[in-house]
């Protein structure tokens, strides 16, 4: 252990070399992922379920993003970085290319989760991670260029269902490379139209659009992608909007260095420090933002971590491009340094943010009144609502995003919100429901994956199956503490209760990049047991006041 400690020696908090030591650090793990033989027909895939396990029947497309951190740490000297320099991996890289080039539709077009798909979010990933590795490692290969180009042609002339922004600032991204590699128009024209959808989803308060409203994690993604263009077409038109994206932000970078959570329509807790450490010398809360990832995230591991199989490269080349563009100049500190106690109501994201000198709290009235509460040690307290399972084994929750009732006063600190508790969608799949599935892949979805996917898509994202069972929230914030008052009322149901608690990070709609590891998730969920047979019986309950208080709460973690 101490010689891989003197091999691998970890950096100060709040150095640059952070982002080297953490992408380093990921290196095996991705390296694992691809197929290294050269003989093999699956040469070059990164999706071990399929060439490895066998246990899927078509390659994931996404999986071939992960090239883009093997390329850089073949090509950039990183601190301690035992990868520079090894052909291997160079040929590793080129090897994912082509079988890309090998596994995708004839039409340039790719699937991530089912055949046919031919999904954009797998496209615009791997064909930026493939045309970016390409740049980085000044290949010349015509017949590779030429798969960019189908690729990309393919991009120009579809879109997706559901409003993903990051998806299209991606898409943006990625057509200005294969541009770049080019020199054709189009792409270039296309780019900018994506550009153009990316900016018209931006709402006045500084967030991008995902699916249903603001989610800080994906924010973040948007403003990574974004920045990137920015540096390769120095775009004056993007500097505005993400600078205003960038103040959004910070309102959710946490003092204990941890960044989002369930608060957001997506349940996401990314970050992605490129883009600060772009724009540092631009805007100073980005180089605040991008410190306090440095000099508490990464070091404390308050970061979340999303390293299983398909997701485990997403930031890994983000590190290593944060690295290559610190901007050590532009800093003066972390956030904590220059933010005292505010309060900060988003009425159009029907988000509050609040910060005294006892606590730091995000709460979302878009999504029941989701709260999550840190100080300066770490997270204190999170709440994603109240979870009851009936008797008959329905699962309810209040957390879904919905167009409720709320009452707002940021002066006085109270707030309030009602509505219709909803059934979690939690599908599983079945040897027949997925024989059923396929048979549909190979039909229908051959020749519409458009309507396979908005079909999926409301089933396991934006429908909601409400019910006649009513929950009401009241929040109250001093600067001390903060009381939480629920009431559940299912006079105009007959449902009966089995179970009732109140969930430290339940969610219910399916996202790739949710439910994976952040501090904040090993808070207890707190049983309300003891209310069931109230609301069984008067068939309406409110529940005991919760309060949060730091000096009630506050123990040693870890």
């Amino acid at each position: 252990m101490s010689h891989e400690n003197e091999r691998f020696p970890q950096p100060a908090p709040g150095h640059r070399d952070w982002y080297a030591f953490e992408a380093l650090r990921a290196l095996p793990r991705i390296i694992l992922m691809v197929d290294k033989n050269p003989f093999s027909e699956t040469y070059g895939c990164f999706d071990r379920e399929y060439w490895h396990y066998r246990t899927i029947d078509f390659p994931c497309g996404m999986s071939q993003e992960f090239c883009l951190a093997l390329a850089m740490a073949f090509k950039h000297p990183f601190p301690n970085n035992p990868y520079y320099g090894n052909e291997r991996l160079r040929e590793l890289v080129i090897g994912s290319i082509e079988f890309a080039k090998k596994s995708g539709h004839a039409d340039g077009s790719c699937d991530d989760y089912f055949p046919f798909e031919r999904a954009l979010g797998a496209l615009v990933f791997s064909l930026y991670a493939m045309t970016e590795s390409y740049l980085v490692l000044g290949l010349q290969r015509p017949d590779l260029v030429e798969f960019f180009h189908t690729r990309a042609s393919w991009l120009c002339k579809h879109n997706e269902s559901g409003q993903l922004a990051n998806h299209q600032a991606l898409a943006a991204l990625a057509l200005y490379n294969v541009f770049l590699l080019t020199g054709d128009e189009t792409f270039r024209k296309a780019s900018d139209d994506y550009r153009d959808i990316t900016l018209s989803w931006q709402n006045e308060e500084g967030w991008f659009q995902e699916y249903e409203g603001a989610d800080p994690g994906y924010h973040s993604c948007s403003i990574a992608f974004l920045a990137k263009l920015w540096q390769k077409s120095k775009d004056e038109r993007l500097v505005a909007p993400i600078g205003r994206a960038i103040e959004f932000a910070s309102y959710f970078m946490h003092p204990d260095g941890s960044y989002a959570g369930e608060y957001g329509s997506r349940n996401t807790y990314h970050f992605y420090p490129h883009g600060f450490e772009v724009f540092a010398d631009r805007f100073p809360l980005a180089g605040r933002i991008a410190q306090t990832y440095l000099q508490r995230g990464l070091p404390e591991r308050r970061r979340y971590y999303n390293d299983d199989n398909r997701m485990c490269a997403h930031y890994v080349y983000d590190w290593m491009q944060s690295w290559l563009d610190w901007q050590g100049d532009a800093r003066d500190g972390t956030l904590e340094q220059h933010r005292g106690p505010f309060t900060k109501w988003f009425p159009n994201a029907k988000m509050l943010v609040k910060k005294t000198p006892a606590y730091y709290a995000v709460m979302s009235l878009a999504k029941g009144g989701v709260l999550k509460v840190y100080d300066d040690q770490g997270p204190l307290y999170s709440d994603t609502g109240p979870i009851a399972k009936t008797t008959s084994g329905d699962v309810l929750v209040s957390h879904m995003v919905e167009d409720n009732p709320i009452e707002a006063e940021p002066a006085t600190g109270r707030f309030s919100t009602q509505g219709k508790m909803s059934k979690r969608k939690h599908q599983l799949a079945s040897p027949v429901k997925q024989a059923a599935f396929r048979a549909m892949n190979l039909t229908v979805g051959r020749y519409n994956p458009n309507l396979v996917r908005t079909t999926l898509q409301k089933i396991l994202i934006t429908g909601k199956p409400r019910t006649d069972v009513t929950f009401s929230r009241r929040v109250e914030f001093t600067d001390t503490e903060i009381r939480i008052q629920d009431g559940l009322d299912g006079s105009g149901s007959d449902a009966k209760l089995a179970r009732l608690a109140i969930g430290s990070d339940a969610t219910s709609i399916y996202v790739a990049n949710s439910t994976n590891f952040q501090e904040s998730m090993l808070l207890p969920w707190i049983d309300q047991s003891d209310s069931v047979a109230a609301f069984n019986e008067q068939r309406k309950v409110e529940l005991p006041v919760r309060v949060v208080s730091r000096a009630k709460l506050r123990r040693p973690l870890g």
